[in-house]
C-alpha cells in the first residue's frame, strides 16, 4: 500500500490536516489553484494567509496540478469550501481510483439542494456514498497544526473504511474515533455552525454566559431534533461530532463563525463582516440550507430562523433574541418523541 496521501485544498483546515498526516506518511501532497501559494508551501514551509507563523513539514509538497496531487496515493482527503466541494470533486473525477479511500472534513451543505457534502461528492465521483469518511470533531486548524491535543471522529457506513481513516490520522497528538453514522456527524459538524453564529451575536451584544449556555443547550436540541428526523443516532450529538464540536465552536476565539456573530452582534453589517474575515465563514451558507431544511421538514429550528431572519432579512440581532425569549413556555423534554427517548434509554 503507497504511504503517499493527498488534501485538496490548502485551506486553514486542509493544511492543518495535511500537517497531521505528514507525521504519519512518507509524503503528503496537497492541491491549490493558486501557484503563489504552493510556491509559499514548497519554497518557505509556510501558509501565511491561513495560519500565520507556522512552519510545515519539509514532507508537505504543494502543487497547482490535481493529476499530480492524486497520482498513485492510498487516500484523498477533501477539505473544500461547501460552495466549491461539488467543482473540486469533478475535477478529481478524471483521477480517481476505485481503491483510493476517500475522506471529507468539511462542515457544510450544499445550498441550492440541501445535500450533504458525502452525497455531492458520491454523485461526482461514482462511488458509494457509504464508503466515504467524514472527519469531524472539536479541531481548530490554529491548535491541530501546533500539535495540541486533539480528538476527531471519522465516520462512515463502510467499517472497513473508517478504520483506514483512522489509521490515517490518528497519532499521539491526534486521537481518532471511529463511527457507524456518517449522516449524524455530518449534519452535527454542519448545524452547530449556525449555533456558533447565535453564540457570536449574544457575546457580541453583551448577554453574558447564561444567555450563551442556554442558547448552545437549545441549539444541541434544535440540531438533534433535524438529526434524528433525517435517520441519524441521537446519541451521535451527545459526542465529540455534536456536543464536543459545538463547545468549541461557539466558544472559541478561533472560531471564523463565533467571529462572524459577535460582529455582527456588535452592529456591522453582514458584508463588512464577511469582508473582515477574509475566509469562508460555513455557517451563513448553512443557515440558508437549514432554514430551507425546515420548511421542507417541518421541523421547528427557532434559533436557526431568528438567525436566517439577522442575516437575510436585516432583523437586528436584538430583536431576534427578543422573539427567542418571547416564545410561548415549553416544556424541556416534550421536544423528544417518545420514540427518541426509548432510543437514548433503552
Amino acid at each position: 500500500m503507497s504511504d503517499k496521501v493527498a488534501v485538496l485544498v490548502a485551506g486553514s483546515w486542509g493544511t492543518a490536516l495535511a500537517s497531521v498526516l505528514a507525521s504519519n506518511h512518507s509524503e503528503v501532497r496537497i492541491w491549490t489553484r493558486s501557484a503563489d501559494q504552493a510556491e509559499e508551501i514548497n519554497r518557505r514551509h509556510s501558509n501565511e494567509h491561513y495560519l500565520p507563523g507556522i512552519l510545515l513539514p519539509d514532507n508537505l509538497i504543494a502543487t497547482t496540478d490535481m493529476g499530480a496531487a492524486v497520482s498513485g496515493v492510498e487516500a484523498v482527503v477533501i477539505v473544500a469550501p461547501s460552495s466549491a466541494m461539488r467543482q473540486v470533486s469533478r475535477d478529481l473525477k478524471a483521477f480517481w481510483k476505485p481503491d483510493m479511500l476517500c475522506v471529507h472534513a468539511t462542515k457544510g451543505f450544499e445550498t441550492e439542494s440541501m445535500k450533504r457534502m458525502s452525497t455531492v461528492i458520491s454523485e461526482e465521483l461514482g462511488c458509494p456514498e457509504g464508503q466515504i469518511v467524514v472527519l469531524s470533531g472539536p479541531s481548530h486548524a490554529e491548535e491541530v497544526v501546533r500539535h495540541c491535543p486533539t480528538t476527531v471522529v471519522v465516520a462512515s457506513q463502510d467499517e472497513t473504511a473508517a478504520f483506514r481513516a483512522q489509521s490515517l490520522f490518528n497519532n499521539n497528538d491526534f486521537r481518532v474515533y471511529t463511527n457507524r453514522d456518517l449522516v449524524g456527524v455530518e449534519l452535527a459538524g454542519a448545524l452547530k455552525n449556525i449555533i456558533a453564529l447565535g453564540a457570536g451575536l449574544s457575546d457580541g451584544l453583551g448577554f453574558g454566559d447564561n444567555a450563551k449556555a442556554a442558547l448552545l443547550t437549545r441549539g444541541l436540541a434544535e440540531i438533534s431534533r433535524v438529526g434524528v428526523g433525517l435517520g441519524a443516532n441521537p446519541l451521535t450529538f451527545a459526542g465529540l461530532a455534536g456536543i464536543g464540536d459545538l463547545v468549541v465552536t461557539a466558544t472559541s476565539r478561533h472560531s471564523r463563525n463565533w467571529r462572524a456573530g459577535s460582529l455582527l452582534g456588535q452592529g456591522k453589517p453582514l458584508d463588512e463582516v464577511l469582508e473582515s474575515m477574509g475566509m469562508v465563514v460555513e455557517g451563513i451558507r448553512t443557515t440558508q440550507a437549514a432554514y430551507a431544511l425546515s420548511q421542507q421538514m417541518n421541523v421547528q429550528m427557532p434559533i436557526t430562523v431568528q438567525i436566517y431572519q439577522v442575516l437575510f432579512q436585516n432583523k437586528s440581532p436584538r430583536s431576534a433574541v427578543e422573539a427567542l425569549m418571547g416564545r410561548d413556555p415549553k416544556a424541556e423534554m416534550e421536544t423528544m418523541s417518545q420514540e427518541t427517548w426509548e432510543q437514548w434509554y433503552t
